[in-house]
């Protein structure tokens, strides 16, 4: 067979994924051939540090183990090719893999052969074609830095963990800050005291309207209800029967406006807050938008801008489109008469736009055959999100009235939406219409029912994914592509656990936490990482050596790791007494820690080998068998789920918690489920459900 000529060569493509080296094949036509390095190539060695600290902490790079074949293929495909691009993702990590990939393909280090787009759609591959630059070389400086310093904090720190608590623990530089705000939350929880005060909420009748109104104030004061003499003091000053003066009327005209289309960040809090998705699942998702779906005739398109990103800005073409698709479909009205602009969180690199539709015309219901379950709802938050920051505001007619007898002073507002505005796409917040009666000052109206109420502050809520990836970003600590990795370390290092969708922090977690606080300050200090992050944004911009950055931060740690291994006494986990007996050889059991948490051992370990998980009874007796008892159960992804204790002799389970009732309508066992209401109860076979009672804990 004849050798290929220079002519009929074609120009080969290098990507991360193979999803995204489908997609891009077909916008690029025959002359191209395009393939993925799935990932990266190239790495630090695990058996060994891989940093030499003699000369200028230089990485020890070798081929990842697995990557072989992969690594085999791109030569040979690159020996064929005419020329080669190498398109990976446009981030740090993104450019440090095209980095990688041109080292072992022996590629010119001035060759303009880097690819960069924001969206993988047709046009925006085909225009970044006609600009290859050189690889940037500080980019990929920052993200060497950054690798670099979690190799050395990672693998000088991990040895320590082993010596003095106990073997397979790790501690990272952002993990340890995540953990740290966990523990800290924790403790506010625990030292928080409660604090009574009271309200007066009552009911007021203007003819047969009746309207609530609650205490305000004595004198035209606003005053506290601290205990409930403070409450007698004032029903002692008000006659219920008698007449409240309508004092004053304040009508006021509101604006709502749209919140900003979304960040890696804001995105990955509201898929949690509204969809239920975890950090990692909302990535995973967003990542099969951006590289592409097939959408049959239309064939395979990138539905959304790169998701990776801490820029709120949206461009000027983008915002165009919208424009035209609310004038086309919602009415002028809807659509803003200047395009919104929104301030970045200080310290945002500001690389890519914020996450949007690729196009505002492929709307989630003309997708919805094409997209999976998950897809879609993702898809559908990122579509209405950003369509709402291009229309106009809501604006809500209010009103207030103080209602005063005796001097006491109850208050009542009202809000009624005027115009929808952007909320007929995107209702960011629930907002309820509560109409008043049209009254003005010097009528009377009559108070008909009055119920005063004993309540608590409560402590600070646990932190949740989502709002732990708040305040990772509010503190500056990590970027955009480490918020998922960050949260999903410390779960599976069991240093925390999820109770719900709230973040507890293990025995081992608040162990390991103490120390490195006490030994290693400098790394879970936020303003010394968050400096940190942005001496590595000052790298990316050739504004900063890297190897000065990693010296800076090398030198103190040095001091504290030497300090920590002369200094850390040896903490012994004790087990503790199980008090119950090995069902193999009779020996007391014990409760031990493991790398997922506490379970029962035998004390005559390792004669006797024989575990078992611990497992929470609930009191109910099994639905299906009759005979055993339901258990609260963990499984694999550490999701909480409840089974018989007497399984495998009886597989039932349950993802809710059965209650030991049944069903009155058609005798199905109920079972308990929770929401940010409350818990309720609720038949899984039907349509019986009792109503939320407010949750105690």
């Amino acid at each position: 067979m004849a050798k290929a000529t220079t002519k009929n060569k074609k120009k080969l493509v290098i990507v991360e994924s193979p999803a995204k080296a489908k997609t891009i094949e077909k916008y690029l036509g025959r002359t191209y051939h395009v393939i993925a390095s799935k990932g990266h190539v190239r790495d630090l060695p695990k058996s060994q540090m891989g940093v030499d600290f003699e000369n200028n902490y230089q990485p020890k790079y070798i081929s990842i183990r697995g990557k072989g074949p992969t690594i085999k293929e791109l030569r040979q495909e690159a020996k064929k090719a005419k020329e080669v691009y190498l398109a990976a993702d446009p981030d740090r990590e993104g450019e440090a893999i095209a980095w990688h990939v041109s080292h072992i393909l022996d590629l010119p280090a001035d060759a303009k052969n880097r690819v960069t787009f924001n969206e993988v759609t047709k046009d925006a591959v085909k225009e970044a074609f006609k600009h290859p630059r050189t690889i940037d070389m500080d980019t990929v400086n920052a993200q060497q830095a950054r690798r670099i310093l979690d190799r050395i904090v990672g693998y000088s720190l991990s040895p320590i963990l082993w010596a003095k608590v106990k073997k397979g623990l790790s501690a990272g530089r952002v993990q340890s800050i995540a953990l740290k705000l966990v523990i800290d939350r924790e403790a506010e929880i625990k030292a928080f005291k409660p604090e009574e005060y009271w309200t007066i909420d009552s009911e007021f009748k203007k003819g047969r309207k009746a309207f609530p109104a609650s205490f305000y104030g004595v004198d035209g004061k606003k005053t506290a209800l601290n205990n409930n003499d403070d409450v007698q003091k004032v029903l002692a000053k008000i006659d219920n029967k008698g007449e409240f003066v309508v004092e004053n009327v304040t009508n006021k005209t509101r604006q709502k406006k749209p919140q900003a289309p979304f960040t890696t960040s804001t995105l990955q809090q509201e898929a949690n807050k509204r969809l239920g998705y975890r950090t990692r699942r909302t990535m995973n998702i967003a990542q099969q938008l951006y590289e592409g779906i097939s959408l049959g005739k239309e064939g395979t398109v990138g539905l959304i801008t790169y998701m990776r990103t801490d820029s709120k800005r949206v461009s000027a073409v983008a915002q165009k489109e919208a424009s035209e698709f609310l004038h086309e479909h919602f009415g002028p009205e809807y659509a803003a008469k200047n395009p919104s602009h929104f301030k970045n969180q200080e310290g945002a690199q500001d690389a890519h736009e914020a996450i949007r539709p690729t196009s505002v015309y492929r709307t989630p219901a003309s997708l919805k055959d094409k997209l999976t379950t998950e897809q879609y709802r993702l898809y559908n938050l990122i579509w209405s999100r950003f369509l709402a920051n291009e229309m106009t505001p809501a604006v809500y007619d209010t009103v207030r009235l103080d209602l005063t007898q005796n001097g006491v002073t109850f208050r009542s507002t009202g809000s009624q939406m005027k115009f929808p505005g952007f909320t007929k796409v995107y209702d960011s917040g629930k907002e309820k219409n509560q109409e008043l009666p049209e009254l003005t000052a010097g009528e009377t109206v009559k108070m008909s029912k009055n119920d005063n109420k004993q309540h608590f502050t409560t402590p600070p809520a646990r932190y949740t994914e989502a709002s732990l990836v708040k305040a990772l970003e509010e503190n500056g600590v990590g970027r955009p592509s480490t918020y998922a990795p960050t949260i999903d370390t410390i779960q599976k290092r069991y240093y925390v656990r999820l109770d719900g969708r709230a973040i507890v922090p293990t025995e081992l977690g608040e162990i390991v936490s103490a120390l490195v606080n006490k030994f290693f300050p400098d790394i879970v200090n936020i303003d010394f990482t968050a400096q940190l992050e942005t001496d590595l944004d000052k790298v990316e911009v050739g504004k900063k050596d890297w190897v000065k950055v990693v010296d800076e931060y090398w030198k103190p740690f040095k001091k504290e790791l030497d300090k920590a291994d002369s200094e850390i006494e040896k903490i012994q986990i004790k087990d503790e007494p199980a008090g119950i007996d090995c069902d193999v050889c009779g020996a007391p059991m014990v409760i031990k820690m493991g790398k997922y948490g506490k379970f029962y051992a035998c004390s005559r370990f390792p004669d006797c080998r024989n575990t078992k998980p611990i497992v929470k009874k609930l009191g109910v007796k099994c639905p299906l068998c009759k005979k055993g008892e339901v258990v609260e159960k963990k499984s694999r992804k550490n999701r909480k789920f409840y089974g018989c204790d007497r399984y495998p002799e009886c597989e039932f389970v349950s993802w809710d918690e059965p209650i030991g009732r049944d069903c009155p309508n058609d005798g199905h066992f109920l079972v308990q489920k929770r929401s940010k209401k409350g818990s309720y109860v609720v038949c899984p076979n039907g349509d019986y459900k009792e109503e939320p009672q407010e949750d105690n804990n």
